[in-house]
């Protein structure tokens, strides 16, 4: 099983989710990885408030590298969650064919098919980096639950 996570520019949310994904699915047989939709980032660490809410629930997400969401991907993952609608439609947009669009779900959907997305936290000087953290937490693990059973 090979997952990916996908959002705007791959340093707030993706790399969160990426990170999240990888810890609840330690010791089984699964690639996680995450990309952005736009190349804005391309290979910069993520968004240091991203690493600081990934340390501060004991996960290490400093390595990470942003890279740009490719066609390729399609081929390479079974599933690719998007975080938002924005970035459900610029993957959508790149599908092939059916089986290509059939991978692609909204992350939160996971919890609820409710369509709810995962905000951008990017410019929220608050608590927004943990609100996300928490919300894609609980997808992620009924994520690694299915994946689990």
């Amino acid at each position: 099983m090979n997952v990916l996570m996908v959002c705007l520019g791959n340093i707030c949310r993706s790399p969160l989710a990426e990170g999240i994904l990888k810890n609840k699915v330690n010791g089984f047989k699964i690639k996680v990885d995450s990309a952005g939709t736009a190349g804005y980032h391309i290979g910069n660490p993520p968004d240091p408030r991203s690493v600081k809410v990934a340390f501060d629930h004991g996960i290490d997400i400093s390595t990470q590298r942003c890279r740009k969401f490719s066609v390729k991907d399609f081929d390479r993952f079974d599933l690719i969650y998007a975080m938002d609608k924005s970035n459900y439609g610029n993957i959508i947009s790149l599908a092939r064919n059916q089986s290509d669009a059939s991978k692609v779900k909204l992350l939160l959907n996971e919890i609820d098919a409710k369509d709810r997305e995962v905000p951008d936290p990017y410019y929220d000087s608050n608590d927004g980096f943990e609100t996300v953290f928490q919300m894609i937490d609980q997808a992620c693990e009924i994520i690694a639950t299915k994946i689990k059973n």
